[in-house]
């Protein structure tokens, strides 16, 4: 058990809604759950056109993840197609990633992870692409830890299953990863974690590069990051919901 888990449920009970008050969100299907962490994503600027890929591991094996032809921000429930463990197509009317056999590997190799998001996210790209990890300048850069691995092994796209099966290994036991001139990389336990992974990593990124364009600062030490870093082994609490709501009230329609 993590040191820190005792402290994450009590902030859910410290905070938890009334007795009487209307639930956080609706109740939605798996799949409504994928396309709405899609939408959310794309948001926070992991939205490089049709490229990128979501799965999610549930409790009988299969593996649900985004069909190829579509952005991010049109998914909906309908649109998630369902995979077995070996990455074939069980339902669903479109095609799937060349690519998702970095997924599946990533699956097999942690059984841990049941969530696994690869895209070429705008903030994290630029630090990527620079081939440089990011500093950690502030409390909401802080939310996940500070060790933020870099591979940077570049061999070609993830269709090649020696280069993803690489990747995967490199990644060891890591949350998340900068690919180097590729992209980025986050796993989680479910997908509340691995949201704040995912934005978290993106806002830390983009931090850094704004405060290196002023001029430069002075990075959190890794004791003040540990202090701020005990939300990641739940999630934020709320954050997640809050951010599935905003959507909803964008479109109800992901739920269909």
């Amino acid at each position: 058990m993590n040191k820190y888990d005792g402290l994450n449920k009590a902030m859910v009970e410290q905070y938890a809604p009334r007795p009487g008050r209307r639930p956080l969100l609706p109740e939605m299907s798996s799949k409504a759950q994928v396309a709405l962490m899609c939408r959310m994503l794309f948001k926070e600027g992991w939205n490089e056109h049709i490229a990128g890929h979501i799965t999610v591991r549930q409790s009988d094996g299969m593996i649900l993840t985004n069909p190829w032809e579509l952005a991010w921000d049109e998914l909906t429930a309908s649109d998630i197609m369902t995979l077995d463990e070996e990455g074939k197509i069980i339902d669903g009317e479109w095609n799937i990633t060349p690519a998702i056999g970095l997924h599946i590997q990533l699956h097999a190799l942690r059984p841990e992870i049941n969530v696994v998001i690869h895209n070429h996210a705008h903030w994290s790209g630029i630090w990527a692409n620079l081939q440089r990890v990011p500093p950690v300048y502030d409390q909401t850069g802080a939310h996940c830890g500070a060790a933020l691995p870099l591979y940077n092994e570049y061999t070609g796209t993830f269709e090649n299953e020696v280069s993803s099966l690489s990747a995967a290994e490199a990644l060891g036991e890591h949350k998340w990863a900068l690919l180097a001139n590729h992209g980025s990389l986050v796993v989680g336990k479910d997908l509340r974690q691995a949201h704040l992974r995912a934005i978290t990593l993106e806002w830390r990124c983009k931090r850094a590069y704004e405060v290196e364009l002023a001029g430069g600062g002075v990075p959190l030490s890794d004791e003040e990051i540990e202090k701020v870093s005990i939300t990641d082994a739940n999630g934020f609490p709320f954050c997640w919901e809050a951010m599935a709501r905003r959507e909803l009230r964008l479109d109800p329609g992901i739920l269909e």
